[in-house]
C-alpha cells in the first residue's frame, strides 16, 4: 500500500476521542489516578492485538505499560517513549481541565502538551497502521511511563528491565521541532553566610543579601568549560530560581533594621554533552571564590540539590546523520511539504527528558520529537489539533521506514 494513502486513513475522530479520554484520567504524579491510566492504556494496547505488560516499580506503588508490537524478522526495531503522569492544574484555567475539550482549532486539558498528545499520536499511529493490514519486520515498542516528572524514574525501570530498542522517538513536546540535543538537568543550593550589624553599623557588616545580588546575573550568564563546540555550550544556562535571606540559618525576618548574614539560593544548571556534573559545579564554585574577594569575610557553600531516589536527567544528543533523523525529517516533510527544524532548538534544548536515560544507558540513537509546547505547562493547556494529526501521519512513516513493510 502506498505510504500517502496510508497517512490518509486516519480517523481523525477517533483519535481525538482517544486522546480526550487519555485527559480525563486524572493521572497527576505518584496518585491512584497515575494507576489507572497505566491500566487502562494496557487494556487499549491488548484491544488493538499490541502485546501489552503492566509493569510494576517502586515496590508495586507505580506502573508503566509497556506495548510490543512483534514484528515479522529482518527490520530495525523502533522504541517510542512517553509519559503518563502530568503536572497539578494552576490557578487560571477557564475550561474544565479534566473534561478533553475539543474545538475547532485545540484540544485541551490538564498534560494534554506534557505529554499526553504525544502518547496518543504513536499509539493511533500503531492503530492505524494495523487497521490497515500493514505487518512490519522490526518490532514497535510502545513505553507509556509514569515518573517522568520525578527524573525520569519509570524509563530508568523500563530500561532495567530489559526495555531496548535500534533506535527511539521521545515524543515530548517540541511543536514537531526534531531535537538532535538538549541540556543535562542540575539542581543546586549555594549557602552565603556574611556578618550581621545593625544598620547604623553596616558598613562593618557583611551583607549576605548584596552578595546574593552580586552572584545572581553571574550565574544566570554562565556557560561552563569543556564544551565541545559552540552547539554544545549553547545549551549551557545558569539559573537562580529561589532566594532567601534574613538572619541565621533559620532566616529569621522579624528584625530587619539588621543586615541579613544568611542567604540561600536554589537553582538549576543545564550542561552539555561532554560536560560533567562535577566540572560544571567546580566552574560555579570559582564564581563563588571570586565572590568572597569581592565580598570579604563572606562564606560561600555550593551543593547539589539532590532529592532522594530521584535521578539526574542526563544530556542527549544524536547525529543529524543518524538514520532516526533523516527518517523524521523525510516523514515530516512528506507531510508537511516543508524541511523539518531540526538541532538544539530553544526551548527544547534546555529540557530535561526521558531520552537522556535511553542516550545515556543504552546508547541508543533516538530524536525527541512531539506534538505540543508553545501551550505547554499553562492555564488552558492545549495543543493544535493540525499539529496532533500531523504528528501521527509523520510517526505512521517513520515507522514504516525504520521498521520496514513485512
Amino acid at each position: 500500500m502506498d505510504p500517502k494513502s496510508l497517512v490518509d486513513r486516519i480517523d481523525e475522530k477517533a483519535c481525538l476521542d482517544f486522546l480526550s479520554k487519555m485527559v480525563q484520567h486524572k493521572s497527576h504524579s505518584e496518585t491512584e489516578g497515575e494507576k489507572n491510566l497505566a491500566r487502562w492504556m494496557a487494556k487499549e494496547l491488548e484491544k488493538i492485538g499490541v502485546e501489552a505488560e503492566l509493569q510494576a516499580f517502586d515496590d508495586g506503588n507505580r506502573f508503566n505499560t509497556i506495548g510490543r508490537l512483534k514484528g515479522q524478522g529482518g527490520g530495525k526495531s523502533l522504541l517510542f517513549n512517553g509519559h503518563l503522569d502530568t503536572n497539578p492544574v494552576t490557578e487560571g484555567w477557564t475550561v474544565d481541565p479534566y473534561a478533553g475539550l475539543v474545538d475547532d482549532k485545540f484540544i485541551y486539558g490538564i498534560g494534554v502538551s506534557n505529554m499526553k498528545a504525544g502518547d496518543a499520536a504513536y499509539f493511533c499511529a500503531v492503530k492505524t497502521l494495523l487497521d490497515a493490514g500493514i505487518k512490519l519486520k522490526g518490532d514497535v515498542v510502545l513505553t507509556f511511563v509514569v515518573g517522568e516528572l520525578q527524573g525520569g524514574v519509570g524509563t530508568l525501570a523500563a530500561i532495567r528491565s530489559g526495555v531496548k530498542a535500534d533506535y527511539f522517538i521521545n515524543s515530548e513536546p517540541s511543536d514537531l521541532v526534531a531535537v538532535t540535543m538538549h541540556a543535562a538537568a542540575l539542581s543546586y543550593v549555594i549557602e552565603l553566610t556574611g556578618d550581621t550589624r545593625h544598620l547604623s553599623k553596616r558598613e562593618e557588616s557583611v551583607d549576605a543579601i548584596a552578595a546574593a545580588c552580586d552572584i545572581i546575573p553571574r550565574i544566570n550568564a554562565m556557560t561552563f568549560s569543556g564544551a565541545k563546540s559552540d552547539t554544545h555550550r549553547s545549551i549551557n544556562r545558569g539559573h537562580v530560581g529561589v532566594v532567601h535571606g534574613a538572619l541565621g540559618r533559620d532566616l529569621a525576618e522579624w528584625r530587619p533594621p539588621q543586615v541579613a548574614d544568611f542567604v540561600r539560593l536554589r537553582g538549576s544548571l543545564r550542561y552539555a554533552p561532554g560536560q560533567t556534573q562535577e566540572s560544571v559545579l567546580a566552574d560555579v564554585d570559582a564564581e563563588l571564590r571570586l565572590l568572597e574577594t569581592r565580598f570579604p569575610g563572606l562564606e560561600a557553600k555550593l551543593v547539589p540539590d539532590m532529592i532522594e531516589g530521584r535521578p539526574l536527567m542526563p544530556p542527549f544528543e544524536v547525529s543529524h546523520d543518524s538514520r532516526i533523523v533523516k527518517s523524521i525529517n523525510a516523514a515530516y516533510e512528506a507531510v508537511r511539504g516543508e524541511k523539518q527544524p531540526t538541532g538544539a532548538i530553544t526551548p527544547t534544548r534546555f529540557y530535561g527528558t526521558d531520552a537522556g536515560h535511553l542516550y545515556h544507558e543504552l546508547g541508543m540513537e533516538g530524536i525527541v520529537c512531539g506534538p505540543g509546547g508553545r501551550y505547554n505547562t499553562m492555564p488552558d493547556e492545549r495543543v493544535d489539533i493540525v499539529d496532533f494529526l500531523d504528528m501521527i501521519r509523520v510517526y505512521m512513516l517513520t515507522i514504516l521506514d525504520i521498521c520496514e513493510v513485512a
